[in-house]
């Protein structure tokens, strides 16, 4: 599993393509070869890079789910609407391609957000909305999501 890090601002050119930080691109030197599939995100207005690898596990997920059910059928089809295979040109720029511009709402400036094993990629004013909430949100929301989480029996973590 991959663990990038690192929150990282960029400008796209009048065709959608970006420059990957050098920090960046270190990181996923590894998975260059094998590309990228970039999606909408389920929860905000943003997209999704996933490492090839990372992708294929999901799907492996993804591919367990009953079709013959309906609800399942229509997430995969919504889950994957717009999905695309990306790779980094010669010159190291990721194009993105003009549905997922509209959809992200990305332009000019960008941010390229490490999230765990993925990237996000955001309009930098949709980004700035998404992370200034009130802190005690963030707060509780932590305590919900991490509170729980024990390491050992002795509840150490």
């Amino acid at each position: 599993m991959v663990n990038l890090i690192g929150t990282y601002e960029c400008k796209a050119d009048a065709k959608g393509r970006l420059v990957l930080s050098g920090a960046l691109k270190k990181q996923l030197a590894p998975m260059l070869q094998d590309g990228f599939v970039l999606k909408r995100a389920v929860f905000q207005p943003c997209l999704e890079l996933y490492p090839m690898a990372e992708w294929n596990i999901l799907m492996t997920k993804v591919n367990k789910l009953n079709r013959f059910i309906k609800k399942n059928n229509d997430f995969i089809r919504r889950f994957t609407a717009g999905v695309k295979i990306v790779e980094l040109d010669a010159s190291g720029r990721l194009l993105i391609p003009k549905d997922l511009q509209s959809f992200a709402n990305v332009s000019k400036n960008i941010v390229l957000n490490a999230a765990v094993n993925i990237i996000e990629i955001w309009d930098k004013d949709n980004y700035e909305k998404a992370i200034d909430g009130d802190p005690s949100e963030f707060e509780a929301l932590a305590e919900d999501v991490m509170g729980n989480v024990k390491e050992d029996e002795n509840g150490i973590s």
